[in-house]
């Protein structure tokens, strides 16, 4: 896939899951999504101690499951055994941490394109790129639209293009620098991806006219949203999947 190459991805992406109406990165927050209308979402992924990729934002585990510790610090087989859920809500009490291969699977028979941001652990960037960009190219072999994927971070980045270049990449800002198209480029990259009070049509359009699409976080505003759009945005990753119509992208 190249920068030229036609845009395979929805509009609205659902963030983690289902924004807040559902505990992020788990099962339940990629049907609750899917059940909004949303054809795409946004995930993290990360590494076990062993090696396994799975979804987790944090580098510690106390705020979305019932563990303790820094989580690339731990096995999966004790990561597995986590409640994912109860934290927001009695109802999602004993949802689990999915592994990358179980989203595949959840994402791959149901039709939900996937943006999956590399998020190491303290010095992981290099192992969890690598490990979870070659993950990735193994389960969708064949698949298509292939999983975007982002981060923040350019070691990561580096490492996922060594270890699968076939896949598409997307270099994750949070304040977007003056050579952003440089950086994005230098690393293969399809796509920026930026927060939304750093982007405007002037930047948008460098961006285009540099092969490069632009999508933007966390955008649960109207008036950003409709801002963003005007000025050409390929893409606005969302926490409000019940006040944004998915069917207008």
């Amino acid at each position: 896939m190249t920068a030229a190459a036609p845009w395979p991805y929805p509009f609205w992406i659902a963030h983690r899951g289902a924004g807040k109406l559902a505990p992020e990165n788990t099962l339940a927050a990629f049907g609750l999504g899917l059940s909004h209308g949303y054809r795409m979402a946004e995930c993290d992924v990360t590494l076990s101690a062993d090696g396994v990729a799975y979804l987790l934002h944090d580098e510690r585990l106390e705020r979305t499951t019932d563990g303790r510790g820094v989580a690339v610090e731990q096995s999966w087989d004790a990561l597995s055994r986590l409640d994912a859920g109860a934290w927001h809500g009695a109802r999602h009490a004993g949802e689990p941490l999915p592994s990358l291969a179980t989203l595949a699977g959840f994402a791959q028979a149901r039709g939900l394109a996937l943006n999956l941001e590399i998020k190491p652990g303290p010095g992981d960037d290099a192992r969890c790129g690598r490990i979870a960009a070659a993950e990735t190219a193994r389960l969708w072999a064949g698949r298509s639209p292939l999983p975007l994927m982002s981060s923040f971070s350019r070691v990561a980045l580096q490492a996922a293009r060594d270890a699968a270049p076939g896949l598409p990449r997307a270099h994750l800002f949070e304040w977007l620098p003056a050579d952003a198209c440089e950086q994005a480029l230098d690393l293969g990259c399809v796509a920026i991806v930026a927060h939304f009070s750093g982007l405007d049509a002037a930047a948008i359009s460098l961006a285009h006219a540099a092969g490069l699409r632009v999508l933007s976080y966390t955008v649960n505003d109207a008036a950003v949203a409709e801002r963003l759009r005007a000025a050409g945005i390929d893409g606005l990753i969302t926490d409000a999947i019940d006040r944004f119509d998915p069917a207008t992208g």
